[in-house]
């Protein structure tokens, strides 16, 4: 496959490569009647595939919650969304793979013996735009509502999507999370803070995500000798942060720049969010090297 040749998007269902509007699934699947499922969103540099052992041990981490076998092999889903990459070429991408309790009767109990189902497609990658990196973007604070094992990546998002059009009819792109006073995450990204120099970004709990982008932020932030903790964040520190930033595998590192109408420090991305993305865009530029070497 290659983007000279396709003239539709293909994806992978239940081990079939076939035309995105011939892929079809039951209406008794337990993600359509419950969203009893899990995913993982994956960005691909060059054609290669962004921390993938880690996105697929959180994967294993997501199904175990849920008590569902991975039906694939780490080797196995290597093989199938290297393949599904093929038809962008070195573009970089973003892929999306799901897995649900499979098709069954409609009932809440578990069903015998059922075979998972299995999605997976690849999309060409939309990054942060240039103005949103020059000039930051608008974020608001909102209650956290969500249930109690947000680490798990649960294909049912509804509170997520509430939670996010909040921000989005308050003309903001994010809305951060507070549960009992502290920060937890955003709807659909990680937080970090600095403050006084110190990047500080809450620690791993059932409350949030553990993002793949967010330990990378944390591992490059000690690698080149920045300040950074893992530590709770009060609601009132975040509202007085010098610098506010999401990550996520689409939104990288964004920073923000305007907090419920009013600004994060000077209202500008600050200077530690410009050093920590140059590092960030270097460690991309090595692994889209790596994939041509």
């Amino acid at each position: 496959m290659s983007a000279d040749t396709i003239s539709e998007e293909i994806v992978y269902l239940n081990g079939d490569y076939l035309p995105i509007s011939q892929a079809c699934v039951p209406v008794l699947d337990r993600g359509f009647i419950f969203g009893d499922g899990v995913y993982e969103v994956i960005p691909a540099y060059g054609g290669r595939l962004f921390r993938l052992d880690e996105h697929l041990g959180r994967l294993d981490n997501s199904l175990e919650a849920i008590r569902l076998d991975n039906p694939y092999g780490h080797k196995k889903w290597q093989e199938v969304l290297s393949k599904l990459l093929q038809q962008y070429g070195d573009s970089d991408q973003s892929v999306y793979l799901q897995i649900t309790r499979g098709v069954a009767k409609r009932d809440h109990g578990f069903p015998p013996d059922t075979p998972a189902t299995v999605f997976a497609m690849s999309s060409k990658l939309s990054t942060p735009d240039a103005t949103s990196l020059a000039r930051g973007i608008a974020a608001i604070t909102s209650t956290d509502t969500r249930w109690q094992n947000c680490y798990i990546k649960t294909i049912a998002l509804l509170p997520n999507i509430l939670l996010r059009q909040q921000a989005l009819d308050r003309e903001a792109l994010e809305a951060i999370l507070i549960r009992d006073g502290r920060v937890t995450e955003g709807t659909a990204s990680n937080v970090f803070i600095v403050q006084h120099g110190v990047i500080k970004t809450p620690p791993k709990s059932a409350q949030l995500l553990p993002g793949i982008t967010r330990d990378l932020v944390v591992e490059l932030a000690h690698a080149n000798e920045f300040a950074c903790e893992e530590t709770n964040i009060s609601e009132a520190e975040l509202n007085s942060a010098d610098e506010i930033w999401i990550t996520s595998s689409t939104k990288e590192i964004l920073p923000v720049t305007q907090l419920n109408g009013q600004a994060v420090g000077h209202g500008q991305p600050g200077p530690v969010w410009h050093k920590m993305i140059a590092i960030f865009q270097a460690y991309k530029a090595h692994l889209r090297k790596q994939s041509k070497s």
